[in-house]
């Protein structure tokens, strides 16, 4: 059976064509959407003849599935056509589309590099970074054999097409005054020294030439050894007796321990203009901010990660009568893969600001770069990661270098061989160091 809808007039009617023995019956049903049709009449008395055929008949036997080109013929003029329980099989189909013309081929020329001019959009700060001196030499009252200065940028790094920035970034060899469980690639270097924090820091002087080194009071947590601020001081006597380099103090990280312990290594170490590492919020700052004011040190204003909390703690510090060229700032560094996009983030907008004018962040930034080892990707032996010789030194170093370019001034880190990647980087970008020309030419095309 096969219903047909035919357009009379504007309306539309269905009927039912259906085979009887050799004829194709038409019975009207009924106007579409109207619900009461009429059933099995054999006209509509309103349908003329030549309007639309009423009854099909074939002259020959019907063949059992219907032929498409009689059934095209046959509903010639018909719009609108519902099969009902109809198999049609066709072996072969042919579509016949309306002719295209051919698209016409435009000849493209070859794309070729072109010098360009280019005016580097130049900013004007209208702040500057504060100038901090490391270490004080014989003649300032200490026993170091140089001074070190960090800070005093106009500009980001490397905009040397801006300003000059007066010094590049210093790094800073950790050494601990208990042996402690590390990486692979650093134990290397440093594995018959690391029961002697006097000659750990002696073999990074030496052999590595070492800016600095950082002494690590960690055996001072009561969770580790429990050593007295007494025996902390006489490590740090050690530790300036052993090399004559700038030093820096860090305590065990523990607040109701640290502050004892900074305030005993601060006082032996007087005149010597140490870093003391540090003051924050969660412990009792104000100790450590007079431990330095007492015997002339540099102090290190360390926050986690927020901007807001640095500039409170600055604030803090500046109240209780720290000078700007006596303090440095630390706001965490998280390692590569690790957050390393954060720390980034919140150093430039520091450094940013304080070019800007903000004066509660003038300061000099440092970054705890050994973080970088915290990552298993830096350490673990997995071979699918590559040579974990290589790729440990490369971990630190490229964690050292994105920190630079957020603004930090001092790195303290620990692989000899990231400590060197590092600075031949920063030598290149600064102009230091002679590179081979790179013609640009050489590595951009177009296919």
């Amino acid at each position: 059976m096969v219903k047909v809808v035919h357009h009379i007039k504007g309306r539309k009617y269905l009927y039912e064509h259906y085979r009887v023995g050799d004829k194709v019956k038409c019975d009207y049903i009924g106007p579409v959407g109207d619900r009461s049709y009429a059933t099995k009449s054999t006209f509509a008395p309103h349908v003329s003849p030549h309007k639309i055929e009423t009854e099909l008949v074939f002259q020959k036997q019907l063949a059992p599935t219907f032929d498409l080109t009689k059934l095209r013929d046959m509903l010639e003029k018909v719009e609108e056509l519902e099969l009902e329980n109809v198999d049609m099989i066709a072996g072969e189909l042919e579509f016949v589309l309306p002719a295209v013309s051919a698209v016409k081929r435009v000849a493209v020329e070859r794309a070729e590099y072109r010098d360009l001019d280019f005016e580097i959009p130049l900013a004007d700060f209208p702040g500057q970074i504060g100038e901090v001196e490391l270490g004080a030499t014989k003649a300032n009252g200490g026993t170091r054999k140089n001074v070190i200065k960090v800070g005093g940028e106009k500009t980001m790094p490397f905009y040397h097409f801006e300003a000059r920035n007066p010094h590049k970034p210093v790094i800073a060899y950790d050494v601990f005054d208990t042996k402690i469980n590390l990486a692979g690639p650093v134990r290397k270097h440093f594995e018959d020294v690391l029961e002697d924090p006097a000659e750990w820091a002696k073999r990074c002087v030496k052999k590595y030439d070492a800016d600095m080194v950082t002494i690590h009071l960690i055996s001072t947590d009561p969770a580790i050894k429990g050593t007295s601020a007494r025996e902390a001081a006489k490590t740090v006597e050690d530790i300036l007796q052993a090399v004559k380099v700038p030093i820096i103090i860090g305590g065990s990280g523990n607040p109701d321990k640290d502050p004892e312990v900074l305030e005993k290594a601060a006082e032996v170490a007087e005149g010597e203009r140490c870093i003391i590492n540090s003051a924050s919020m969660n412990l009792d700052y104000k100790r450590v901010a007079k431990a330095c004011l007492d015997h002339g040190h540099v102090v290190l204003s360390w926050t986690q990660l927020d901007i807001n909390d640095q500039k409170t703690l600055n604030k803090h510090l500046l109240e209780l009568g720290i000078k700007r060229e006596d303090m440095i700032m630390d706001p965490t560094t998280a390692a590569l893969g690790y957050g390393l996009e954060y720390s980034f983030s919140i150093m430039e907008r520091i450094r940013l600001a304080a070019l800007k004018g903000d004066k509660d962040l003038q300061m000099p930034i440092s970054s705890g770069t050994t973080n970088a080892w915290g990552a298993r990707e830096a350490w673990m032996k997995t071979p699918e990661w590559g040579d974990r010789e290589k790729r440990g030194p490369l971990w630190e170093a490229v964690t050292a270098l994105t920190l630079c370019l957020a603004g930090s001034d001092l790195f303290m880190m620990m692989n000899p061989t990231a400590v060197q990647l590092f600075e031949d980087t920063v030598e290149s970008l600064c102009g230091f160091r002679e590179v081979e020309p790179l013609d640009v030419k050489d590595w951009i095309g177009m296919r």
